[in-house]
């Protein structure tokens, strides 16, 4: 309702220029209107603050807003704190404690962390620890329906926050913050989430809670981090928001999803996490919101795949479809280069790529004309899997892992492209985060679906699709609308985040002569043979 809008404040690092802050606030409120708290995170307190500070605990001067402000960051400030569970320090200037949640009349949950991360047992006056985080946490998620806060208040940035993100300028956000608070963020989900201690503003896009396809939407969140009161940079310290209680908000309205919201900075935080049963219940739910449902992954498959619903009746192969003109692929064809060819199936081959990232860069093709994978019989799909296994455990043997993509867009027979990239190179989640982050600046969403789920539950024969898989299992897919950049798989492997490669980004630039090609091709088979199971058939 419109009587449970509150208008904050929150502010940076004050660093004891009290009268800079409370005059700017003053002026604020003299132009827009009266706010209901100031929330201060970063230094309230500086090295020279006793004597500002003696006209306020005496009561000569008064804060002109209720302000709540989080504990000391170094020892130096922290006399100015005596009760370590939170304390009224003047009139109208409350220190919130070392950790907790802060609960107003309106409804409005705050949860607040003091202090930056210990870096020895135990833990300094001013720091928290990995037990002050799992106490925090647990004494919210245990709540029954918790879904979130509303506003979660640290001195420190979390670690990360900046991956999938919009620039933080001269913040290395790999480097800066604290893990645990990272770890904090993950779970709590607050909506708003501000830090200092860095003296920088950064106001990050805001990124979703939920796995997109996996878990039921929820809202986004908004991290800002601030700098420090009246700096000369002129960067912002003080920042206004209205916000309306999440337990007043329309479900529907709570969990919608701005334009510009990008992925889950804490990603890796929150699969690690060991799943709460609250968790674990909301994924049980019927997936009737997503358009596939987990739950029949085990039950009855598609028509599409050679039998119908509800029988038993072994059907004969449905047969692929004739191609309408010449195709490069078809292995019948004329077209096929096939002294590129070096395994043949009974229902797939293997293709050296022409003009590949790599030499050992490999074709999965289906003998006969398939589009995509959605497409393909259950045999074929059967052999199209024994081809990963093998490339997997061929691939991991040079010390290298695979990463695997389709385009399903003006294309007319399927290419599962498979290109090894070595194992000390990158992680399976640099290589996820470089295509996450690419398709990103391309406006193109891509988003992780399960590991053990089939693609043709996602999408739809005839559906135009990007997706990649990794040797892992774990998938991200992207369904085409409009455009699509032909080369994107491709540019996104040859970039510097991964293989370093970027002139090889266009096949056409890597085309090789015939001779060499076969050579290469010749090569390959060789190594692959202890692999190849189409040779002990």
């Amino acid at each position: 309702s419109y009587r449970a809008v509150s208008r904050r404040l929150a502010c940076g690092d004050v660093e004891g220029r009290l009268e800079a802050i409370f005059g700017r606030v003053r002026a604020i409120q003299a132009k827009s209107g009266r706010f209901d708290m100031l929330l201060c995170v970063g230094n309230f307190f500086g090295s020279t603050s006793e004597a500002e500070w003696a006209e306020y605990r005496t009561g000569a001067k008064k804060a002109p807003i209720p302000t709540y402000v989080l504990g000391a960051n170094n020892p130096d400030t922290l006399s100015y704190f005596p009760d370590v569970s939170g304390c009224e320090l003047a009139e109208n200037i409350t220190y919130l404690g070392r950790r907790g949640v802060y609960s107003g009349c309106s409804g409005l949950q705050i949860a607040y962390l003091s202090g930056t991360e210990a870096q020895q047992q135990p833990a300094p006056a001013h720091c928290f620890s990995t037990k002050d985080v799992a106490e925090l946490k647990t004494s919210l998620l245990s709540a029954p329906n918790f879904r979130g806060v509303d506003i979660l208040l640290t001195s420190p940035w979390p670690r990360d926050v900046g991956t999938f993100a919009n620039s933080a300028g001269e913040i290395d956000t790999k480097k800066c913050g604290s893990k645990l608070v990272s770890d904090l963020a993950a779970s709590l989900k607050p909506r708003y989430h501000f830090a200092a201690l860095e003296k920088s503003y950064y106001e990050r896009l805001p990124y979703r809670n939920h796995m997109v396809l996996q878990e039921t939407p929820q809202h986004v969140t908004r991290f800002i981090a601030l700098a420090d009161v009246g700096n000369t940079s002129k960067k912002k310290y003080l920042y206004a928001f209205s916000i309306v209680p999440m337990s007043s908000m329309d479900p529907a309205e709570l969990v919608k999803q701005p334009q510009d919201v990008t992925e889950n900075p804490y990603r890796k935080l929150r699969k690690e996490a060991p799943k709460s049963k609250a968790q674990l219940s909301a994924e049980e739910e019927p997936a009737c919101q997503f358009f596939f449902d987990l739950n029949k992954h085990q039950g009855k498959k598609r028509p599409s795949d050679g039998k119908e619903r509800g029988d038993s009746q072994p059907k004969q192969a449905k047969k692929p479809p004739q191609p309408t003109g010449p195709c490069w692929f078809c292995l019948a064809s004329p077209e096929v280069e096939k002294h590129l060819v070096v395994s043949i199936g009974t229902h797939c081959y293997l293709a050296l790529a022409k003009g590949g990232l790599s030499p050992d860069h490999v074709l999965i093709l289906p003998i006969g004309h398939y589009q995509s994978v959605v497409d393909l019989s259950s045999e074929v799909l059967e052999e199209v899997t024994k081809y990963k296994a093998a490339l997997k455990e061929f691939f991991r043997s040079k010390g290298k892992r695979y990463v695997l993509f389709e385009r399903n867009y003006r294309s007319q027979h399927l290419q599962l492209q498979v290109i090894p990239v070595p194992l000390d190179l990158c992680t399976s989640e640099d290589i996820k985060e470089a295509f996450i982050v690419q398709a990103q600046e391309q406006q193109i969403e891509l988003l992780e679906i399960p590991e053990h789920s089939d693609i043709a539950q996602v999408a739809q024969p005839g559906t135009p699709y990007f997706y990649v898989e990794l040797d892992s299992g774990e998938k991200l897919f992207h369904r085409i609308r409009a455009r699509f950049p032909l080369q994107f798989g491709r540019c996104v492997l040859a970039s510097e985040a991964l293989l370093a490669q970027p002139q090889r980004a266009d096949w056409r630039q890597c085309a090789a002569q015939r001779p060499e090609e076969a050579a290469q091709a010749r090569a390959f088979r060789r190594d692959f043979e202890p692999f190849d199971f189409s040779l002990r058939a």
